[in-house]
Protein backbone atom coordinates (compact mmCIF):
# COMPACT_ATOMS: atom_id res chain seq x y z
CA UNK A 1 0.00 0.00 0.00
CA UNK A 2 1.88 3.29 -1.35
CA UNK A 3 1.30 6.57 0.63
CA UNK A 4 -0.50 7.90 -1.92
CA UNK A 5 -3.31 5.32 -1.88
CA UNK A 6 -3.23 5.73 1.60
CA UNK A 7 -3.78 9.63 1.42
CA UNK A 8 -6.80 8.94 -1.21
CA UNK A 9 -8.19 7.23 1.18
CA UNK A 10 -8.42 9.92 4.35
CA UNK A 11 -9.25 12.32 1.20
CA UNK A 12 -12.05 10.59 0.39
CA UNK A 13 -13.14 9.97 4.36
CA UNK A 14 -12.94 13.35 4.67
CA UNK A 15 -15.07 14.15 1.14
CA UNK A 16 -18.07 12.00 1.84
CA UNK A 17 -18.12 13.10 5.78
CA UNK A 18 -18.52 16.50 4.37
CA UNK A 19 -21.16 15.55 1.79
CA UNK A 20 -23.01 13.21 4.51
CA UNK A 21 -22.76 16.36 7.03
CA UNK A 22 -21.16 15.09 9.74
CA UNK A 23 -18.80 16.23 11.97
CA UNK A 24 -17.11 18.76 10.25
CA UNK A 25 -13.98 18.87 12.55
CA UNK A 26 -12.61 15.34 12.13
CA UNK A 27 -13.23 15.97 8.37
CA UNK A 28 -10.69 18.58 8.23
CA UNK A 29 -8.28 16.53 10.33
CA UNK A 30 -8.68 13.72 7.64
CA UNK A 31 -8.38 16.17 4.33
CA UNK A 32 -5.10 17.38 6.62
CA UNK A 33 -3.70 13.77 6.99
CA UNK A 34 -4.10 12.99 3.41
CA UNK A 35 -2.30 16.76 2.41
CA UNK A 36 0.45 14.94 5.10
CA UNK A 37 0.78 11.66 4.01
CA UNK A 38 0.76 12.42 0.55
CA UNK A 39 4.14 14.72 1.33
CA UNK A 40 6.02 12.20 3.20
CA UNK A 41 9.47 10.81 1.96
CA UNK A 42 9.20 7.75 4.08
CA UNK A 43 6.93 4.54 3.26
CA UNK A 44 4.35 4.52 5.93
CA UNK A 45 3.89 0.74 4.81
CA UNK A 46 7.95 -0.21 5.78
CA UNK A 47 7.40 2.18 8.98
CA UNK A 48 7.40 0.39 12.00
CA UNK A 49 3.56 0.66 13.88
CA UNK A 50 4.81 1.81 16.70
CA UNK A 51 6.60 5.07 15.12
CA UNK A 52 3.79 6.25 13.14
CA UNK A 53 1.84 8.51 15.46
CA UNK A 54 5.02 10.28 15.96
CA UNK A 55 5.19 11.66 12.62
CA UNK A 56 4.11 15.24 12.60
CA UNK A 57 0.71 16.31 11.04
CA UNK A 58 -0.57 12.07 11.76
CA UNK A 59 -1.52 11.95 15.74
CA UNK A 60 -2.38 8.45 17.18
CA UNK A 61 -6.15 8.56 15.83
CA UNK A 62 -5.26 8.60 12.37
CA UNK A 63 -2.07 6.34 12.95
CA UNK A 64 -5.12 3.95 13.93
CA UNK A 65 -6.56 4.22 10.60
CA UNK A 66 -3.58 4.20 8.59
CA UNK A 67 -2.40 0.58 10.30
CA UNK A 68 -5.83 -0.78 9.37
CA UNK A 69 -5.51 0.73 6.11
CA UNK A 70 -2.09 -0.87 5.70
CA UNK A 71 -2.71 -4.21 7.79
CA UNK A 72 -6.31 -4.89 5.82
CA UNK A 73 -6.38 -2.69 2.48
CA UNK A 74 -9.36 -0.77 3.36
CA UNK A 75 -11.04 1.04 6.01
CA UNK A 76 -13.99 0.43 7.93
CA UNK A 77 -15.30 3.97 9.07
CA UNK A 78 -15.07 4.27 5.13
CA UNK A 79 -16.81 1.18 4.09
CA UNK A 80 -19.45 2.57 6.10
CA UNK A 81 -19.89 6.49 4.58
CA UNK A 82 -19.67 4.69 0.93
CA UNK A 83 -22.49 2.01 1.68
CA UNK A 84 -24.67 4.62 2.04
CA UNK A 85 -23.70 6.55 -0.44
CA UNK A 86 -24.93 6.87 -4.22
CA UNK A 87 -22.88 5.34 -6.95
CA UNK A 88 -23.95 8.87 -8.88
CA UNK A 89 -22.57 10.92 -5.78
CA UNK A 90 -19.14 9.67 -6.24
CA UNK A 91 -19.26 10.07 -10.18
CA UNK A 92 -19.72 14.02 -8.78
CA UNK A 93 -16.98 13.95 -7.34
CA UNK A 94 -14.43 12.97 -10.29
CA UNK A 95 -16.08 16.43 -11.77
CA UNK A 96 -14.14 19.87 -11.46
CA UNK A 97 -15.28 22.34 -9.88
CA UNK A 98 -18.18 20.52 -8.01
CA UNK A 99 -16.81 20.23 -4.06
CA UNK A 100 -18.56 17.83 -1.20
CA UNK A 101 -19.99 21.64 0.28
CA UNK A 102 -21.64 22.13 -3.20
CA UNK A 103 -22.46 18.35 -3.27
CA UNK A 104 -24.06 17.82 -0.31
CA UNK A 105 -26.52 20.97 -1.33
CA UNK A 106 -27.21 19.57 -4.82
CA UNK A 107 -27.87 15.37 -2.65
CA UNK A 108 -30.03 16.74 0.44
CA UNK A 109 -31.51 20.15 -1.00
CA UNK A 110 -32.43 18.86 -4.44
CA UNK A 111 -32.79 15.39 -4.00
CA UNK A 112 -29.80 14.81 -7.07
CA UNK A 113 -28.01 11.75 -6.86
CA UNK A 114 -26.01 11.75 -10.24
CA UNK A 115 -23.77 13.69 -13.27
CA UNK A 116 -26.65 13.52 -15.29
CA UNK A 117 -29.63 14.82 -13.19
CA UNK A 118 -27.20 17.71 -12.27
CA UNK A 119 -26.58 18.32 -15.54
CA UNK A 120 -29.91 18.43 -16.06
CA UNK A 121 -30.80 20.94 -13.62
CA UNK A 122 -28.31 22.92 -15.05
CA UNK A 123 -30.54 23.09 -17.88
CA UNK A 124 -33.83 23.67 -16.47
CA UNK A 125 -31.81 26.80 -14.28
CA UNK A 126 -32.54 25.00 -10.58
CA UNK A 127 -29.44 26.15 -8.74
CA UNK A 128 -29.23 29.51 -8.88
CA UNK A 129 -31.84 29.12 -6.58
CA UNK A 130 -29.86 27.57 -3.57
CA UNK A 131 -27.31 28.92 -1.42
CA UNK A 132 -23.81 29.14 -2.58
CA UNK A 133 -24.45 28.70 -6.20
CA UNK A 134 -25.88 31.56 -9.43
CA UNK A 135 -25.39 32.03 -12.78
CA UNK A 136 -21.32 32.02 -13.15
CA UNK A 137 -21.18 28.66 -10.93
CA UNK A 138 -24.09 26.98 -12.58
CA UNK A 139 -22.70 28.06 -15.72
CA UNK A 140 -19.40 26.51 -14.85
CA UNK A 141 -20.86 23.03 -13.37
CA UNK A 142 -22.41 22.90 -16.53
CA UNK A 143 -18.79 22.92 -18.79
CA UNK A 144 -17.73 21.12 -16.38
CA UNK A 145 -20.59 18.30 -16.73
CA UNK A 146 -20.20 18.75 -20.20
CA UNK A 147 -16.53 17.94 -20.63
CA UNK A 148 -17.28 15.21 -17.73
CA UNK A 149 -19.90 13.25 -20.61
CA UNK A 150 -17.18 14.11 -23.41
CA UNK A 151 -15.28 11.12 -22.22
CA UNK A 152 -18.08 8.61 -21.27
CA UNK A 153 -17.75 6.31 -24.21
CA UNK A 154 -21.68 6.10 -24.55
CA UNK A 155 -23.58 9.37 -26.01
CA UNK A 156 -27.36 10.52 -26.34
CA UNK A 157 -28.07 10.99 -30.27
CA UNK A 158 -28.45 14.96 -29.26
CA UNK A 159 -24.66 14.74 -27.97
CA UNK A 160 -23.23 13.00 -31.03
CA UNK A 161 -25.42 15.16 -33.44
CA UNK A 162 -23.09 18.44 -33.81
CA UNK A 163 -20.41 15.67 -34.19
CA UNK A 164 -21.65 13.34 -37.21
CA UNK A 165 -22.83 16.78 -38.95
CA UNK A 166 -19.14 17.76 -38.68
CA UNK A 167 -17.25 14.32 -39.38
CA UNK A 168 -20.10 13.91 -42.41
CA UNK A 169 -18.76 16.96 -44.32
CA UNK A 170 -15.16 16.05 -43.69
CA UNK A 171 -15.56 12.28 -45.52
CA UNK A 172 -17.93 14.31 -48.10
CA UNK A 173 -15.39 17.17 -49.08
CA UNK A 174 -12.82 13.97 -49.62
CA UNK A 175 -14.21 11.12 -50.37
CA UNK A 176 -17.53 12.60 -52.91
CA UNK A 177 -20.98 13.19 -51.21
CA UNK A 178 -22.59 10.33 -52.89
CA UNK A 179 -19.94 7.63 -52.14
CA UNK A 180 -20.46 7.85 -48.48
CA UNK A 181 -23.77 6.19 -46.68
CA UNK A 182 -24.41 7.25 -42.77
CA UNK A 183 -25.78 3.56 -41.20
CA UNK A 184 -25.78 2.41 -37.78
CA UNK A 185 -27.75 3.02 -34.41
CA UNK A 186 -27.24 6.59 -35.12
CA UNK A 187 -29.07 6.65 -39.12
CA UNK A 188 -31.80 4.49 -36.93
CA UNK A 189 -32.56 7.25 -34.54
CA UNK A 190 -31.15 5.42 -31.50
CA UNK A 191 -31.69 7.24 -28.27
CA UNK A 192 -28.09 5.99 -26.83
CA UNK A 193 -25.30 6.25 -29.49
CA UNK A 194 -21.54 4.28 -29.20
CA UNK A 195 -20.30 4.93 -32.23
CA UNK A 196 -20.48 6.29 -35.77
CA UNK A 197 -20.58 3.75 -39.25
CA UNK A 198 -20.45 5.01 -42.49
CA UNK A 199 -20.27 2.49 -45.80
CA UNK A 200 -17.90 4.31 -47.88
CA UNK A 201 -17.87 3.39 -51.89
CA UNK A 202 -14.59 2.95 -53.09
CA UNK A 203 -10.97 1.45 -52.95
CA UNK A 204 -9.51 0.70 -49.64
CA UNK A 205 -6.19 2.48 -50.53
CA UNK A 206 -7.90 5.11 -51.87
CA UNK A 207 -10.58 5.84 -48.59
CA UNK A 208 -7.27 5.30 -46.19
CA UNK A 209 -4.98 7.79 -47.84
CA UNK A 210 -8.21 10.34 -48.23
CA UNK A 211 -8.95 9.52 -44.29
CA UNK A 212 -5.46 10.50 -43.27
CA UNK A 213 -5.50 13.79 -45.35
CA UNK A 214 -8.35 14.92 -43.03
CA UNK A 215 -6.59 17.26 -40.20
CA UNK A 216 -7.02 15.92 -36.09
CA UNK A 217 -8.38 12.41 -37.91
CA UNK A 218 -6.42 9.15 -35.49
CA UNK A 219 -6.89 6.70 -37.65
CA UNK A 220 -6.67 3.71 -34.85
CA UNK A 221 -7.29 0.28 -36.45
CA UNK A 222 -7.42 -1.01 -39.95
CA UNK A 223 -8.63 -4.51 -40.97
CA UNK A 224 -10.18 -6.11 -44.02
CA UNK A 225 -12.59 -3.83 -45.83
CA UNK A 226 -13.12 -1.55 -42.35
CA UNK A 227 -11.02 1.55 -40.73
CA UNK A 228 -11.50 2.68 -37.46
CA UNK A 229 -11.23 6.24 -36.62
CA UNK A 230 -11.62 8.27 -33.23
CA UNK A 231 -12.91 11.32 -32.94
CA UNK A 232 -11.40 13.65 -30.13
CA UNK A 233 -10.50 10.11 -28.67
CA UNK A 234 -13.49 8.99 -27.36
CA UNK A 235 -16.23 8.44 -30.32
CA UNK A 236 -15.05 5.65 -32.51
CA UNK A 237 -16.03 6.14 -36.00
CA UNK A 238 -16.37 2.88 -38.17
CA UNK A 239 -15.91 2.72 -42.44
CA UNK A 240 -17.42 -0.25 -44.08
CA UNK A 241 -15.39 -0.16 -47.67
CA UNK A 242 -17.32 -1.48 -50.54
CA UNK A 243 -17.30 -1.56 -54.26
CA UNK A 244 -20.22 -1.34 -56.52
CA UNK A 245 -21.32 -4.95 -56.49
CA UNK A 246 -22.28 -5.01 -52.64
CA UNK A 247 -23.58 -1.54 -51.45
CA UNK A 248 -26.84 -2.38 -51.03
CA UNK A 249 -25.72 -5.40 -48.86
CA UNK A 250 -23.77 -3.61 -46.70
CA UNK A 251 -25.40 -0.29 -46.56
CA UNK A 252 -28.41 -2.70 -45.26
CA UNK A 253 -26.92 -5.04 -43.03
CA UNK A 254 -24.86 -1.70 -41.21
CA UNK A 255 -28.15 0.08 -40.83
CA UNK A 256 -30.49 -2.81 -39.56
CA UNK A 257 -30.45 -4.16 -35.47
CA UNK A 258 -29.48 -7.61 -35.29
CA UNK A 259 -32.94 -8.56 -34.56
CA UNK A 260 -34.53 -7.18 -36.98
CA UNK A 261 -31.75 -8.20 -39.73
CA UNK A 262 -32.36 -12.13 -38.74
CA UNK A 263 -36.38 -11.18 -39.14
CA UNK A 264 -36.03 -9.77 -42.50
CA UNK A 265 -33.85 -12.13 -43.76
CA UNK A 266 -36.21 -15.27 -42.79
CA UNK A 267 -39.24 -13.45 -43.94
CA UNK A 268 -38.13 -12.61 -47.71
CA UNK A 269 -35.65 -15.82 -48.06
CA UNK A 270 -32.96 -13.14 -48.43
CA UNK A 271 -29.13 -14.09 -47.34
CA UNK A 272 -27.66 -10.64 -47.41
CA UNK A 273 -23.73 -12.28 -45.85
CA UNK A 274 -24.28 -14.44 -49.27
CA UNK A 275 -26.18 -12.34 -52.06
CA UNK A 276 -24.66 -9.50 -53.38
CA UNK A 277 -27.17 -6.28 -54.03
CA UNK A 278 -26.17 -3.14 -55.92
CA UNK A 279 -28.47 -0.98 -53.99
CA UNK A 280 -30.72 -1.44 -51.28
CA UNK A 281 -34.02 -1.06 -53.36
CA UNK A 282 -32.98 -3.67 -54.92
CA UNK A 283 -33.33 -5.92 -52.04
CA UNK A 284 -37.03 -4.37 -51.10
CA UNK A 285 -38.05 -4.97 -54.39
CA UNK A 286 -37.08 -8.60 -53.95
CA UNK A 287 -39.18 -8.91 -51.01
CA UNK A 288 -41.75 -7.41 -52.55
CA UNK A 289 -42.57 -4.62 -50.04
CA UNK A 290 -42.15 -0.79 -50.07
CA UNK A 291 -38.66 0.61 -48.87
CA UNK A 292 -38.89 1.19 -45.10
CA UNK A 293 -36.58 4.04 -43.64
CA UNK A 294 -33.70 3.49 -41.30
CA UNK A 295 -35.69 4.35 -38.83
CA UNK A 296 -37.66 1.42 -38.76
CA UNK A 297 -35.41 -1.08 -38.76
CA UNK A 298 -35.31 -1.31 -34.73
CA UNK A 299 -37.83 -3.48 -34.07
CA UNK A 300 -38.88 -7.23 -35.84
CA UNK A 301 -42.80 -5.87 -34.93
CA UNK A 302 -42.18 -2.96 -38.04
CA UNK A 303 -41.34 -5.62 -40.53
CA UNK A 304 -45.04 -6.38 -39.97
CA UNK A 305 -46.60 -2.94 -39.50
CA UNK A 306 -44.86 -1.95 -42.11
CA UNK A 307 -46.14 -4.08 -44.42
CA UNK A 308 -49.65 -4.63 -43.15
CA UNK A 309 -50.55 -1.03 -42.93
CA UNK A 310 -51.39 1.16 -45.27
CA UNK A 311 -48.58 3.09 -45.58
CA UNK A 312 -49.66 6.46 -43.55
CA UNK A 313 -47.55 8.66 -43.63
CA UNK A 314 -44.95 8.66 -40.37
CA UNK A 315 -45.28 11.90 -38.69
CA UNK A 316 -42.61 14.48 -39.14
CA UNK A 317 -41.17 17.73 -37.79
CA UNK A 318 -43.94 19.83 -39.96
CA UNK A 319 -46.92 17.93 -38.33
CA UNK A 320 -46.52 19.43 -35.18
CA UNK A 321 -48.55 22.02 -34.66
CA UNK A 322 -48.68 23.59 -31.33
CA UNK A 323 -45.72 23.40 -28.46
CA UNK A 324 -47.12 22.17 -25.19
CA UNK A 325 -45.24 21.60 -21.84
CA UNK A 326 -43.59 24.80 -21.80
CA UNK A 327 -42.29 26.36 -18.44
CA UNK A 328 -41.36 30.14 -18.11
CA UNK A 329 -39.77 32.47 -15.25
CA UNK A 330 -43.15 31.87 -13.74
CA UNK A 331 -40.99 28.46 -11.95
CA UNK A 332 -37.61 27.46 -13.67
CA UNK A 333 -37.61 28.26 -17.03
CA UNK A 334 -35.35 31.10 -18.22
CA UNK A 335 -37.85 32.98 -20.61
CA UNK A 336 -41.19 35.11 -20.14
CA UNK A 337 -44.22 34.01 -21.45
CA UNK A 338 -43.88 36.64 -23.85
CA UNK A 339 -40.75 36.01 -25.31
CA UNK A 340 -41.61 31.98 -25.23
CA UNK A 341 -45.54 33.30 -27.20
CA UNK A 342 -43.32 35.28 -29.82
CA UNK A 343 -40.75 32.16 -30.38
CA UNK A 344 -43.55 29.98 -31.18
CA UNK A 345 -45.02 32.19 -33.52
CA UNK A 346 -41.64 32.78 -35.49
CA UNK A 347 -40.76 29.50 -35.40
CA UNK A 348 -44.94 28.82 -37.40
CA UNK A 349 -46.83 26.95 -34.39
CA UNK A 350 -50.64 27.86 -33.58
CA UNK A 351 -50.43 27.77 -29.84
CA UNK A 352 -48.20 27.19 -26.84
CA UNK A 353 -49.28 25.13 -23.36
CA UNK A 354 -47.32 26.80 -20.32
CA UNK A 355 -46.97 24.22 -17.91
CA UNK A 356 -44.90 25.84 -15.13
CA UNK A 357 -44.01 23.43 -11.85
CA UNK A 358 -47.16 22.93 -9.16
CA UNK A 359 -46.23 24.22 -5.47
CA UNK A 360 -44.90 20.73 -4.21
CA UNK A 361 -41.46 21.50 -6.68
CA UNK A 362 -40.00 23.88 -4.79
CA UNK A 363 -36.41 23.75 -6.22
CA UNK A 364 -38.43 24.74 -9.19
CA UNK A 365 -40.15 27.63 -7.71
CA UNK A 366 -43.79 26.06 -8.04
CA UNK A 367 -46.65 28.49 -8.14
CA UNK A 368 -48.98 28.54 -5.41
CA UNK A 369 -52.69 29.73 -5.70
CA UNK A 370 -52.09 33.37 -5.89
CA UNK A 371 -49.00 33.24 -8.62
CA UNK A 372 -51.40 30.98 -10.47
CA UNK A 373 -53.93 33.55 -10.23
CA UNK A 374 -51.37 35.85 -11.79
CA UNK A 375 -50.55 34.13 -14.14
CA UNK A 376 -53.33 33.25 -15.65
CA UNK A 377 -54.02 36.93 -15.74
CA UNK A 378 -51.38 37.77 -17.76
CA UNK A 379 -51.92 34.59 -20.23
CA UNK A 380 -55.19 36.42 -20.91
CA UNK A 381 -53.73 39.80 -21.28
CA UNK A 382 -51.46 38.31 -23.80
CA UNK A 383 -53.94 36.40 -25.47
CA UNK A 384 -55.58 39.49 -26.22
CA UNK A 385 -52.81 40.85 -27.84
CA UNK A 386 -51.41 37.59 -29.36
CA UNK A 387 -54.64 37.19 -31.12
CA UNK A 388 -55.18 34.31 -33.27
CA UNK A 389 -52.68 32.78 -31.70
CA UNK A 390 -52.83 31.58 -28.37
CA UNK A 391 -51.65 30.46 -25.34
CA UNK A 392 -53.39 27.70 -23.20
CA UNK A 393 -53.46 27.45 -19.05
CA UNK A 394 -52.01 24.79 -17.68
CA UNK A 395 -49.50 23.27 -15.09
CA UNK A 396 -47.34 20.91 -14.41
CA UNK A 397 -49.02 19.41 -11.64
CA UNK A 398 -46.67 17.18 -9.16
CA UNK A 399 -48.09 13.51 -8.14
CA UNK A 400 -47.58 13.54 -4.43
CA UNK A 401 -46.68 10.25 -2.55
CA UNK A 402 -49.79 9.13 -2.33
CA UNK A 403 -51.40 9.51 -5.45
CA UNK A 404 -52.77 13.17 -5.40
CA UNK A 405 -52.35 16.11 -6.84
CA UNK A 406 -50.94 19.20 -5.57
CA UNK A 407 -54.02 21.16 -5.92
CA UNK A 408 -57.46 21.15 -4.69
CA UNK A 409 -60.05 20.76 -7.22
CA UNK A 410 -61.08 24.45 -6.94
CA UNK A 411 -57.40 25.33 -8.06
CA UNK A 412 -57.28 22.28 -10.86
CA UNK A 413 -60.51 23.39 -12.42
CA UNK A 414 -59.03 27.14 -13.53
CA UNK A 415 -56.28 25.61 -16.22
CA UNK A 416 -57.55 24.81 -19.52
CA UNK A 417 -55.42 21.07 -18.96
CA UNK A 418 -53.39 19.24 -16.52
CA UNK A 419 -49.96 17.89 -16.91
CA UNK A 420 -49.19 14.94 -14.44
CA UNK A 421 -45.45 14.08 -13.17
CA UNK A 422 -44.07 12.34 -10.53
CA UNK A 423 -41.11 14.65 -9.36
CA UNK A 424 -39.80 13.73 -6.08
CA UNK A 425 -39.75 10.00 -3.91
CA UNK A 426 -38.34 8.74 -7.18
CA UNK A 427 -37.17 5.37 -5.69
CA UNK A 428 -40.58 3.17 -5.57
CA UNK A 429 -41.16 -0.29 -5.40
CA UNK A 430 -43.17 -0.88 -8.98
CA UNK A 431 -46.70 -1.48 -6.67
CA UNK A 432 -45.92 1.86 -5.24
CA UNK A 433 -45.08 3.86 -8.39
CA UNK A 434 -48.29 2.22 -9.72
CA UNK A 435 -50.62 3.08 -6.75
CA UNK A 436 -49.56 6.75 -7.93
CA UNK A 437 -49.64 6.61 -11.52
CA UNK A 438 -52.92 4.76 -11.21
CA UNK A 439 -54.46 7.36 -8.92
CA UNK A 440 -53.28 10.40 -10.86
CA UNK A 441 -54.89 8.82 -14.04
CA UNK A 442 -58.07 8.93 -12.55
CA UNK A 443 -58.03 12.17 -11.63
CA UNK A 444 -60.76 14.06 -13.89
CA UNK A 445 -58.85 16.74 -14.02
CA UNK A 446 -55.75 14.95 -15.87
CA UNK A 447 -55.20 15.76 -19.44
CA UNK A 448 -51.61 14.08 -20.26
CA UNK A 449 -49.47 11.92 -18.10
CA UNK A 450 -45.84 13.47 -18.11
CA UNK A 451 -42.44 11.86 -18.53
CA UNK A 452 -43.69 8.15 -17.43
CA UNK A 453 -41.07 6.53 -15.72
CA UNK A 454 -39.13 9.48 -14.57
CA UNK A 455 -36.03 8.43 -16.36
CA UNK A 456 -33.64 10.41 -17.18
CA UNK A 457 -31.05 8.55 -19.91
CA UNK A 458 -27.05 7.84 -18.91
CA UNK A 459 -28.29 9.39 -15.52
CA UNK A 460 -31.22 7.49 -13.88
CA UNK A 461 -32.85 4.96 -14.20
CA UNK A 462 -36.78 4.50 -14.73
CA UNK A 463 -38.77 3.31 -11.48
CA UNK A 464 -40.80 -0.03 -12.58
CA UNK A 465 -44.52 0.74 -14.03
CA UNK A 466 -46.46 -1.84 -15.67
CA UNK A 467 -46.98 -0.27 -19.04
CA UNK A 468 -49.66 -2.44 -20.24
CA UNK A 469 -51.51 -1.27 -16.79
CA UNK A 470 -50.77 2.57 -17.47
CA UNK A 471 -52.07 2.35 -20.85
CA UNK A 472 -55.20 0.65 -20.05
CA UNK A 473 -55.89 3.50 -17.23
CA UNK A 474 -54.99 6.37 -19.82
CA UNK A 475 -57.48 4.23 -22.29
CA UNK A 476 -60.54 4.05 -19.41
CA UNK A 477 -60.09 7.73 -18.71
CA UNK A 478 -58.94 9.69 -21.94
CA UNK A 479 -55.41 10.55 -20.93
CA UNK A 480 -52.54 11.42 -23.34
CA UNK A 481 -49.25 9.49 -22.54
CA UNK A 482 -46.62 12.04 -23.22
CA UNK A 483 -43.40 11.35 -25.17
CA UNK A 484 -41.39 13.79 -23.96
CA UNK A 485 -39.02 15.40 -26.17
CA UNK A 486 -35.81 16.13 -23.74
CA UNK A 487 -33.24 14.25 -24.98
CA UNK A 488 -32.19 13.22 -21.73
CA UNK A 489 -35.77 11.49 -21.03
CA UNK A 490 -37.31 10.41 -24.36
CA UNK A 491 -40.33 9.11 -21.79
CA UNK A 492 -42.17 7.24 -22.61
CA UNK A 493 -39.99 5.24 -24.25
CA UNK A 494 -40.75 4.53 -28.13
CA UNK A 495 -40.74 0.60 -27.57
CA UNK A 496 -44.54 1.42 -25.92
CA UNK A 497 -45.88 3.92 -28.23
CA UNK A 498 -47.62 1.17 -30.59
CA UNK A 499 -49.08 -0.90 -28.13
CA UNK A 500 -50.92 2.52 -26.87
CA UNK A 501 -52.22 3.31 -30.53
CA UNK A 502 -53.37 -0.15 -30.40
CA UNK A 503 -55.78 0.65 -27.39
CA UNK A 504 -56.25 4.04 -29.12
CA UNK A 505 -54.73 6.31 -26.72
CA UNK A 506 -53.03 9.48 -27.82
CA UNK A 507 -49.69 10.58 -27.45
CA UNK A 508 -48.45 13.96 -26.84
CA UNK A 509 -44.62 15.21 -28.40
CA UNK A 510 -43.73 17.68 -26.05
CA UNK A 511 -40.57 19.66 -25.41
CA UNK A 512 -40.85 20.64 -22.14
CA UNK A 513 -39.20 23.27 -22.69
CA UNK A 514 -36.90 25.30 -20.37
CA UNK A 515 -36.13 28.10 -22.26
CA UNK A 516 -36.70 29.44 -26.12
CA UNK A 517 -34.10 27.10 -26.92
CA UNK A 518 -35.87 24.34 -25.56
CA UNK A 519 -38.54 24.43 -28.02
CA UNK A 520 -36.92 22.55 -30.49
CA UNK A 521 -36.22 19.32 -28.50
CA UNK A 522 -39.48 18.90 -30.44
CA UNK A 523 -37.40 17.41 -33.00
CA UNK A 524 -35.90 14.77 -30.70
CA UNK A 525 -39.73 13.55 -29.22
CA UNK A 526 -40.78 12.95 -33.17
CA UNK A 527 -37.18 10.93 -34.08
CA UNK A 528 -38.36 8.83 -31.27
CA UNK A 529 -42.08 8.64 -32.26
CA UNK A 530 -40.71 7.65 -35.77
CA UNK A 531 -38.70 4.43 -34.87
CA UNK A 532 -42.30 3.29 -33.73
CA UNK A 533 -44.44 4.37 -37.25
CA UNK A 534 -46.26 7.35 -34.93
CA UNK A 535 -48.25 8.94 -37.37
CA UNK A 536 -50.15 12.88 -36.74
CA UNK A 537 -53.62 11.46 -35.91
CA UNK A 538 -52.57 9.85 -32.62
CA UNK A 539 -50.23 12.75 -31.54
CA UNK A 540 -51.83 15.49 -29.39
CA UNK A 541 -49.51 18.34 -30.75
CA UNK A 542 -50.39 17.66 -34.01
CA UNK A 543 -53.60 19.13 -33.79
CA UNK A 544 -54.66 22.61 -35.42
CA UNK A 545 -55.97 24.92 -32.69
CA UNK A 546 -59.34 24.25 -33.47
CA UNK A 547 -59.27 19.90 -32.72
CA UNK A 548 -56.94 21.27 -30.00
CA UNK A 549 -59.47 23.03 -28.38
CA UNK A 550 -62.40 20.82 -28.93
CA UNK A 551 -59.78 17.57 -27.52
CA UNK A 552 -59.18 19.20 -24.42
CA UNK A 553 -62.87 20.62 -23.77
CA UNK A 554 -63.69 16.79 -24.58
CA UNK A 555 -61.91 15.67 -21.99
CA UNK A 556 -61.87 18.24 -19.11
Amino acid sequence: MTNAEISDVFSLLAKLMDIHNENSFRAKSYASAAFTIDKLSVSLAETPKEQIQYIKGIGESNAKKIIEIVETGKLEQLNELLAKTPEGILALLKIKGIGPKKIAVIWNELGIESPGELLYACNENRLIHYKGFGDKSQQSIKEALLFYFSNQQRYLYAQVEPVEILITAQLQLVLGQHNIELVGSYARQCDIIEELEYVILGSFDFVKSSILKIKGRQLKEEATGRLQLLYQEALPVFLYIVDENNRGSMTFIKSCSPAFLHLFEKTYDINLSVDNFKSELDIFNKAGIKPMPFFTRESEENIALWTNSKHQSVITVNDIKGVIHNHSVWSDGKNTIAEMAQACIDKGYEYLVMSDHSVSSFYANGLDALRIQKQQEEIDQLNEKLFPFKIFKSIECDILNDGRLDYSDEILATFDLVIVSIHQHLKMTEEKAMERLLAAISNPYTTILGHLTGRLLLSRKEYPVNHEMIIQACKEHQVAIEINANPRRLDVDWRWIQAAIQQEVFLSINPDAHSIQGIDDIRYGVLCAQKALLTPQYNVSSMSLLDFEKFIKKNK
